[in-house]
């Protein structure tokens, strides 16, 4: 008995494990869009968590930074994207790398498959030129590509698409792993094939080298930072007090300099090896950890009713998101049709209404007679913004036979309206600004999305994936039969 207790004793999470973990439940506190194949997207989704969470997994209930930057930078043109600015310089200076630290799922899932049992590369003359290798991807990818894809008018979240191991672990498996996804199976090609392979080669370089990832490839750590010196929280370091021992150093397992410094990640660890207790983790002058040996009578701690209220939140939050949906029971009317109501190939499409861009609205039972092609994009989604030019013509030339309308998704990251400014569309363009319009159809979290129904309300083709020209008229000939 006494082993086992020992041998708990010796193996209970840290308590920064515990802050780790508990911000990746806090992050995808969704946790029923990993049974339902769906991903949240109510507006909490607006908001940005401070770590590294993929927006399209299942269970995010927020957005990540650092894909919103990328988005909110490609779809920018003339303004300046304050909001995501805004909110990655109020992350820095209260937290900065503390976040890597303490508050990234990212950075919890490396550590824990630096822990399998293998030889490990210890940090190194190469090690630590290859730190800089991020700030080059921050400046390329996050930045360059973007804003580059102004011109081109199609939004390319660069990072997102090429390298970021976290869409492809959270978002894309998270999402085809689910069986209501796996008609989502013939839209991959080679770019989710390479993604793939790179995913794999970082997942096994985070078993042989600490924190891989965030050492060599993490635009978002190398934004924190850039604000080591002026971040609020964070490990700082009593100068009167220190020996210039350099243990710290050399037992950090980051390519650190000095203690602090922009490849710090505050994780707290060479607190217990200073010899002279001078290493502490504060937050502006209050002391939140330090050496036990070295520790004051009254140093504080984080209480027991911290951690109640943490435990709250987190309830409250789990309770929130996965609610049951209420359903009003409507008064029994008259059947008007015996064709099933639904949004499947072959069923009579819901009525929906939606505000279109200029004051009109549109309702789908006021087009009944023609085609209806619906399209659901969004300016952040390159396919379907590459495919609109298609909408519009074949709106332009068939404008007896059939009505086609553009219906933006209600997650909207910028100003929709500017956006169109830019291009001479004739087609209609909506916002389904509560999502009933998608929900009704069965739209999935997949864009682009086309929704065709015949003259007679019967959907005849509803998927997800990007469409040529030649489809769309084949698919108008198939609804018109």
């Amino acid at each position: 008995m006494a082993k086992c207790l020992k041998w708990l004793k010796e193996h209970l999470p840290t308590q920064r494990r515990l802050i780790q973990l508990y911000s990746f439940l806090l992050y995808n506190a969704h946790i029923k869009g990993f049974i339902t194949g769906e991903i949240y997207t109510g507006n909490a989704k607006f908001l940005c968590v401070p770590g590294f969470n993929c927006y399209s997994c299942p269970g995010a209930i927020g957005a990540c930074p650092l894909g919103a930057l990328q988005n909110a930078l490609a779809s920018s043109g003339s303004r300046t994207p304050t909001y995501i600015l805004g909110i990655l310089m109020l992350f820095g200076i209260t937290l900065g790398r503390t976040i890597c630290g303490w508050l990234c799922p990212a950075g919890l899932f490396q550590e824990l498959l630096y822990r399998i049992p293998t030889p490990k590369l210890k940090k190194n003359r190469i090690t630590r030129v290859l730190r800089f290798l991020k700030y080059a991807i921050l400046a390329f990818f996050v930045i360059y590509l973007p804003l580059t894809s102004i011109e081109s008018g199609i939004p390319v979240p660069a990072f997102c698409k090429y390298i970021c191991p976290v869409g492809t672990g959270e978002g894309a498996i998270g999402l085809l792993a689910h069986p209501e996804n796996a008609d989502n199976f013939s839209m991959l090609g080679l770019l989710f094939t390479n993604k793939m392979i790179l995913f794999i080669l970082i997942l096994t370089a985070c078993v042989f080298i600490f924190r891989a990832f965030c050492r060599f490839l993490c635009p978002l750590g190398a934004i924190y930072g850039l604000f080591s010196k002026v971040a609020i929280i964070g490990v700082k370091v009593d100068a009167p007090s220190c020996v210039n021992c350099g243990k710290c150093i050399r037992t950090c397992k980051m390519d650190v300099m000095r203690v602090g410094d922009y490849e710090c990640i505050h994780c707290g660890e060479c607190i217990a090896e200073c010899p002279t207790g001078a290493i502490r983790l504060k937050a502006g002058r209050i002391t939140l950890c330090q050496n036990e040996k070295k520790a004051e009578p009254t140093k504080p701690r984080l209480c027991t009713a911290a951690w109640i209220l943490a435990i709250l939140v987190l309830a409250g939050c789990l309770w929130f998101f996965n609610r049951p949906e209420t359903t009003i029971v409507e008064p029994t009317a008259p059947i008007e049709s015996t064709i099933p109501q639904g949004h499947e190939v072959g069923m009579q499409a819901p009525d929906f209404t939606v505000p279109i861009f200029g004051g009109e609205e549109f309702t789908l039972s006021h087009h009944r007679g023609k085609t209806v092609i619906v399209n659901f994009w969004a300016t952040w989604c390159g396919p379907c913004v590459k495919e609109l030019p298609y909408f519009d013509t074949l709106s332009r030339t068939y404008p007896e036979d059939i009505v086609v309308i553009a219906i933006h998704s209600e997650l909207v990251t910028d100003n929709v309206e500017a956006f169109l400014a830019n291009y001479d569309y004739s087609l209609p363009f909506a916002l389904d600004e509560a999502g009933e319009a998608a929900k009704s159809l069965g739209v999935s979290a997949m864009l682009p999305h086309t929704v065709v129904i015949s003259p007679s309300g019967i959907i005849t083709y509803n998927a997800a994936g990007s469409l040529t020209y030649e489809d769309l008229t084949a698919l108008i000939e198939v609804s018109a039969q």
